[in-house]
C-alpha cells in the first residue's frame, strides 16, 4: 500500500515528505492510521545526529486506529484507537517484570531501523528499502506498522490527536517523579528545564503532593506556564547559579532533582541543589563532558538515577495518566501546538528554537 511519510536522510535538511510503499501486517502487528504523532527532541537528536541508520522515517508519538490486523493478533480489532508506545521483547528480565523502558533489546529495537529478523517494512516505489520500525512505529507517517504489544488501547470518548505525546513526553516526566523518583507528600523537587518533559514533571510533583516545586528554566513564558500547572517557585537560570538559589530558598535543598536537559552545567547544578541523601534523576546523556563531585556525592548519601520512559509500563500507567487527565489534574494538552503534517520542518524548527513545546503532527 502506498503511504506518505517524512524521510530523514541527512542532518543538513529537515525530513520530506515522499511516498512510500507499506507492507501488510506480519504475525503480532498491527496495520494503523495515524491520525497525530507528537514530536519529541529524541527524534531531533537522531535526525541530526545519525544515532539510527539513515534514510529512516522516524516518530513514536504516534496515535491512531487500527485498520488491519496480523496473524495472532487477539487484543485489538479494526476500529480501535490506539497509542504507540515503546517497542520491547516481552521475554527478557526486565520485560517479565514490566520494566519495558529497559528491555534488554531496547536500543537495536527501537533505533535500529529494523525488525528483529532485519527486515523493514518500508520501501521506496522501486524497491529500495527505507528504515523504519523506529521505537516499533515510525509514525511520522500517514500509516505505521507496530506490534501489538507495543500499542495501548485509548478511550473513544476522548480526542485521539493529544493522546500520542502520553507514550513518550508525558510518561517520562510523570512517571520520573512518581515511579523512579518516587516523591512522597511534604517532599520538595528542582525541576531543571520546562519542556514537555519537564512540565509533566512538575504536574506529577502536584498529583503525589509535594509541597515544594521548584521550576528552572531560562524562558520566562514556559516558567509562567510552570507555575499554573502546579509548581510553588520558579527560578530563571541566566539570573545567577540556581543551584544556590535553591540552597538559598528551602534551606537545606530539596529531595529530589530533575534534569531534562543535556547540558553539563545543569547537571551539577542539579547535584549542587540536592539536600543530604537526595537523589538527581536525568533523562538524556550530557552533551560534552561532565565529572560528577564524587565526594558531594558520598559525603552526603546522594546518588544519580538514569531514568528511561518514566520506569512505566505503557499498559499499565497511561491509562492512569488518561485518568488523571480526565480529573484535570495532568492537562498535558495545554503543552501542545498543532501542524499539519506537510508542515513538519516548521515544527521541527520551532522545537529546536524552544518556541513550541509540545509540536503535534495532524496527518
Amino acid at each position: 500500500m502506498k503511504i506518505r511519510a517524512a524521510v530523514s536522510r541527512d542532518a543538513t535538511r529537515p525530513p520530506s515528505l515522499e511516498t512510500l510503499e507499506i507492507e501488510e501486517p506480519r504475525r503480532g502487528e498491527i496495520l494503523v492510521r495515524i491520525v497525530a504523532s507528537g514530536i519529541c527532541h529524541t527524534d531531533i537528536n537522531v535526525h541530526e545526529r545519525d544515532r539510527s541508520p539513515k534514510p529512516i522515517v522516524l516518530g513514536h508519538e504516534g496515535a491512531g486506529i487500527v485498520e488491519r490486523v496480523g496473524p495472532g493478533v487477539t487484543r485489538l480489532v479494526p476500529g480501535d484507537p490506539v497509542i504507540l508506545s515503546v517497542n520491547f521483547c516481552g521475554e527478557c528480565p526486565s520485560c517479565r517484570i514490566n520494566a519495558h523502558s529497559y528491555c534488554y533489546e531496547v536500543l537495536p529495537r527501537n533505533f535500529g531501523g529494523r525488525r528483529p529478523d532485519g527486515s523493514t517494512p518500508l520501501s521506496q516505489p522501486d524497491g529500495a528499502p527505507i528504515n523504519a520500525r523506529f521505537f516499533g512505529q515510525s509514525s511520522f507517517a500517514t500509516y505505521a506498522l507496530a506490534d501489538e504489544k507495543s500499542a495501548v488501547k485509548a478511550p473513544a470518548d476522548l480526542p485521539l490527536e493529544i493522546m500520542g505525546p502520553l507514550a513518550c513526553g508525558v510518561i517520562t516526566g510523570a512517571g520520573s517523579v512518581i515511579n523512579s523518583l518516587a516523591v512522597r507528600p511534604g517532599q520538595s523537587i528542582a525541576v531543571f528545564g520546562t519542556g514537555a518533559v519537564g512540565l509533566s514533571a512538575v504536574m506529577a510533583a502536584k498529583i503525589v503532593g509535594a509541597t515544594r516545586i521548584i521550576a528552572v528554566d531560562v524562558v520566562p513564558s514556559r516558567l509562567e506556564l510552570a507555575m499554573e500547572l502546579g509548581a510553588t517557585d520558579s527560578i530563571d537560570a541566566s539570573a545567577g547559579n540556581p543551584a544556590q538559589t535553591i540552597k538559598d530558598r528551602t534551606r537545606y535543598g530539596v529531595d529530589c532533582s530533575f534534569n531534562t536537559t543535556r547540558s553539563p552545567a545543569v547537571f551539577s547544578q542539579a547535584m549542587e541543589c540536592l539536600a543530604p541523601r537526595g537523589v538527581a534523576g536525568f533523562v538524556g546523556a550530557p552533551l560534552g563532558a561532565w565529572t560528577p563531585d564524587m565526594f558531594q556525592i558520598l559525603s552526603g548519601g546522594r546518588s544519580v538515577r538514569g531514568i528511561l520512559g518514566g520506569d512505566a509500563s505503557p499498559g499499565f500507567f497511561i491509562p492512569l495518566l488518561i485518568e488523571y487527565y480526565r480529573q484535570g489534574r495532568l492537562p498535558f494538552d495545554r503543552l501542545i501546538r498543532f501542524y499539519p503534517f506537510a508542515d513538519i520542518a516548521q515544527a521541527f524548527a520551532d522545537c529546536e528554537h524552544g518556541t513550541t513545546i509540545k509540536a503535534v503532527l495532524r496527518m
